[in-house]
């Protein structure tokens, strides 16, 4: 076989591929007429090798260690590939946000505003 037959062959299936549209997004249809809302200021992230728990609570004293122990009300497992997906939804979202409103901080402290008395 020539160089030229064998460069032919090679770039045959790369030309093939490129002619191909590229696959559309899928869209799944969801029901969520029987989801309950939940709020929470507090989430716990631990796991296994297979799975990923998330628990989530109301802290009702965010400022400072709460002095009563905080209620895990709503645990979610998942696999670590709905994980990641859930983890770069979470980012565009929150990057969106911060697009339009201005950067979050995350330490309560630094966004505590003390009043000082006269």
């Amino acid at each position: 076989m020539s160089k030229e037959e064998s460069t032919m062959e090679q770039e045959a299936p790369q030309a093939e591929s490129a002619r191909q549209p590229a696959p559309q997004p899928v869209q799944v249809q969801v029901n969520d007429e029987h989801a309950t809302a939940s709020y929470a200021n507090f989430c716990r992230v631990t796991g296994s090798p297979e799975e990923l728990i998330v628990d989530f609570g109301l802290n009702p004293q965010p400022v400072g260690i709460p002095k009563d122990p905080i209620h895990v009300s709503q645990r979610v497992i998942m696999n670590f590939y709905t994980a990641k997906r859930l983890l770069a939804a979470l980012q565009m979202s929150v990057q969106r946000h911060e697009a339009v409103f201005g950067v979050l901080e995350t330490d309560i402290q630094k966004r505590l505003r003390i009043q000082q008395q006269q």
